[in-house]
């Protein structure tokens, strides 16, 4: 083999060492960099789901109170808009009651919503045991009278 074919041969190795070296980095930075928004967007889901549940219910409250506020209204829409906000506003002491009590059981976040058919409840954990599950559900069927059929949990890590 030439002097020259060897030093072409040596010098595309090296090239490659050094793409391979690079390529090795920047993969690594992408994965670590995945791996803090997986946290971040678990974090970021319970702040966000809060944020959009309260969002709704102003526009939801402002709803009924415009209907309260007008003179349009009849007697009987007011009396109903007037309903629905006691009803709204004692759902959301419900929510925040059962979402502080799942807590402190030991969950890092929670939320939880509900509807008369329905209960959904999102827990910040990797994993549920049997024993959460029992814990969470009897919280869940002390506080709002629920049947198992109608209880839904949801980890999230």
């Amino acid at each position: 083999m030439k002097k020259r074919t060897k030093i072409i041969i040596l010098s595309v190795m090296v090239l490659l060492l050094g793409v391979t070296g690079y390529l090795n980095v920047a993969l690594n930075k992408s994965l670590t960099n995945n791996a803090q928004e997986t946290t971040t967007t678990t974090s970021n889901y319970f702040a966000s789901y809060r944020a959009d549940r309260e969002s709704s219910r102003e526009r939801v409250m402002a709803y009924y109170q415009a209907i309260v506020d007008s003179s349009a209204s009849t007697t009987e829409e007011v009396s109903n808009a007037k309903a629905s906000m006691l009803d709204l506003v004692s759902q959301i002491e419900k929510e925040l009651y059962v979402e502080g009590l799942i807590k402190g059981i030991g969950f890092d976040d929670c939320v939880m919503t509900f509807t008369p058919s329905n209960i959904n409840v999102v827990v910040k954990s990797s994993g549920l045991n049997e024993t959460e599950v029992a814990q969470i559900v009897t919280i869940l069927q002390e506080q709002l009278s629920a049947s198992l059929e109608n209880i839904k949990i949801m980890p999230i890590a």
